[in-house]
C-alpha cells in the first residue's frame, strides 16, 4: 500500500516519505513534559550578600536567600512555612568567621558598644573558626550556625524575643530536618530523627517562654510579627506544650480582636477546636 508521501524521494525528499500525519499526543505531551522539567537546584535560590562585621570589621560574605524565587507549598500550625526545593531556614545565621560574631539577619548590624565588649572579651578571645563558606549548607552546618547566634544572643544580654526568635527558628530548622531523613528511612534516621524531636522540643519550648517574656517587656512589631502574630505562635506553643488554658485565653482575645484578619480570625478558630479537643482528652 503507498504511502501518502510516497514520491518525495524523486525530489530529493526521501527521508520526509514516512513522516506521521497526526502528532500522537501522548508523545508529543511526553516530550513538552522532559524538555519544561529542568533540574532545580539549591543553589538556583541564593546569593551571596555582603555584611560589615560589627564587632571586628571584617568584610563577610552570607549565602541569602534570592527574594521572590521560594515558593511557599505549606504553612505549619506554628506558622514554620514550608517552601519547595529549598529551606530557607539554614541561610537566616550570619557569621563572622574571623571573631565569632553570629545574629540572625535581621539583627546582625545592630550592636551597642557595650555589646561589643561582651563578645569580643566571651566570645572572640575563646573563638576557633570551625567555618568554611559554602555555595549550599547542610543541616548540620545550619544548625551549628544557630547555636553560635543563640550563645552570641546570651552573651550580648539580647531582648528577649531576639533569643526566642532565634529558638523558634532553631527548632522549626530540627522539624525541616527530621522530614528530609524520614524520607530514607534506616535505623540510622529513625534513631536521629529521635534526637532531633527531642531538640526541636526543647527550643520550642524556649521559644515560648521567651515570647511569654517578651510580650510583657517589649514594643510591637516584635522581630518582624505584630502583636496578633505573636498571640496567634503562642497560643499554638502553649497549647503544643501542656499550657492549655494559656493557649485558650489567648485565642480567644484574637478570635474577639477587631485588630485581626479575617483570614487570622479563622485559623484562630481551627486552633481553638484544637485546644478544646485537648481539654476533653485532659478531662
Amino acid at each position: 500500500m503507498a504511502g501518502l508521501l510516497d514520491g518525495l524521494g524523486e525530489m530529493g525528499l526521501k527521508n520526509l516519505e514516512g513522516m506521521d500525519l497526526y502528532e500522537k499526543p501522548a508523545a508529543k505531551e511526553a516530550e513538552k513534559k522532559q524538555a519544561a522539567a529542568p533540574v532545580v537546584k539549591e543553589t538556583d535560590f541564593l546569593f551571596d550578600k555582603g555584611f560589615d562585621c560589627p564587632v571586628c570589621g571584617n568584610k563577610i560574605k552570607a549565602r541569602t536567600l534570592r527574594s521572590g524565587r521560594a515558593r511557599v507549598i505549606r504553612t505549619d500550625t506554628d506558622l514554620r512555612p514550608v517552601y519547595e526545593n529549598i529551606e530557607p531556614l539554614k541561610y537566616d545565621p550570619v557569621v563572622c568567621s574571623k571573631c565569632g560574631y553570629s545574629a540572625l539577619a535581621r539583627f546582625f548590624p545592630s550592636l551597642t558598644q557595650s555589646q561589643v565588649k561582651e563578645i569580643q572579651e566571651k566570645i572572640s578571645k575563646a573563638f576557633q573558626a570551625n567555618i568554611a563558606e559554602q555555595e549550599v549548607y547542610s543541616y548540620e552546618e545550619a544548625m551549628y550556625r544557630y547555636k553560635l547566634c543563640l550563645a552570641n544572643a546570651i552573651v550580648k544580654n539580647a531582648k528577649a524575643s531576639e533569643k526566642a526568635y532565634i529558638c523558634l527558628k532553631a527548632g522549626w530548622l530540627t522539624r525541616s530536618w527530621q522530614e528530609r531523613l524520614a524520607a530514607d528511612k534506616t535505623p540510622e534516621n529513625e534513631k536521629k530523627c529521635e534526637e532531633l524531636k527531642a531538640q526541636e522540643t526543647e527550643y520550642l519550648k524556649n521559644a515560648m517562654e521567651g515570647f511569654l517574656t517578651a510580650r510583657q517587656t517589649e514594643d510591637y512589631p516584635m522581630c518582624g510579627m505584630d502583636e496578633t502574630t505573636v498571640e496567634f505562635l503562642l497560643s499554638v506553643l502553649s497549647m503544643e506544650y501542656g499550657n492549655l488554658d494559656t493557649a485558650s485565653r489567648l485565642i480567644s482575645t484574637i478570635i474577639t480582636s477587631p485588630a485581626a484578619s479575617s483570614r487570622m480570625k479563622d485559623k484562630a478558630r481551627d486552633v481553638k477546636d484544637m485546644i478544646l479537643a485537648k481539654m476533653k482528652e485532659k478531662k
